[in-house]
């Protein structure tokens, strides 16, 4: 079956308003291209790379979150049942594992069909929530990578909430 392919103006390159924005709240970030962009932002656990590529074919905006954890292949198996762990609770996005270099990135796609246009706010809101979910579980991959432990004890406690202060 054929699709027909609307094409629709864009009043701007989503990738010149998400540099804007970079900008704008003078966040380190580098243009690799017109349709990429990466930014560079320090969490509380780890520096995270987040990059954000136009795929105008699917008029998509694809948002790849990287933080720096290799996995060694005698716990890739654990990683992968971490993931799927990992991804039943998100509703936005999921984790995934880059095969060329087994690294782990937390991955989302905004569609903007049509010729939607971006705006600040959603691309706030996308990065912002990369980088919080992979704060979250950030500690259940380093629990499975270098402490050893299955993918449900790790996520059990990496999700503790800690109450008051020591």
């Amino acid at each position: 079956m054929a699709f027909p392919h609307f094409a629709a103006d864009r009043s701007e390159h989503p990738v010149d308003l998400i540099e804007r924005l970079a900008a704008q709240h003078q966040w380190a970030f580098d243009r690799d291209g017109e349709d990429e962009l990466s930014i560079s932002v320090t969490g509380e656990w780890t520096d995270y790379n987040v990059a954000f590529t136009w795929l105008a074919d699917m008029e998509a905006l694809h948002i790849a979150c990287v933080f720096d954890l290799k996995i060694p292949p005698a716990r890739g198996n654990e990683v992968l049942s971490l993931i799927a762990l990992i991804n039943e609770q998100l509703w936005l996005g999921h984790f995934d594992i880059w095969p060329q270099d087994g690294v782990i990135m937390f991955r989302h796609t905004i569609v903007l069909a049509g010729g939607a246009d971006l705006n600040g706010r959603q691309c706030e809101t996308v990065l912002t929530n990369a980088v919080v979910t992979c704060e979250r579980y950030y500690q259940a991959f380093q629990f499975v990578v270098w402490a050893g432990r299955s993918s449900r004890e790790a996520l059990e406690q990496a999700l503790i909430v800690t109450q008051g202060r020591a």
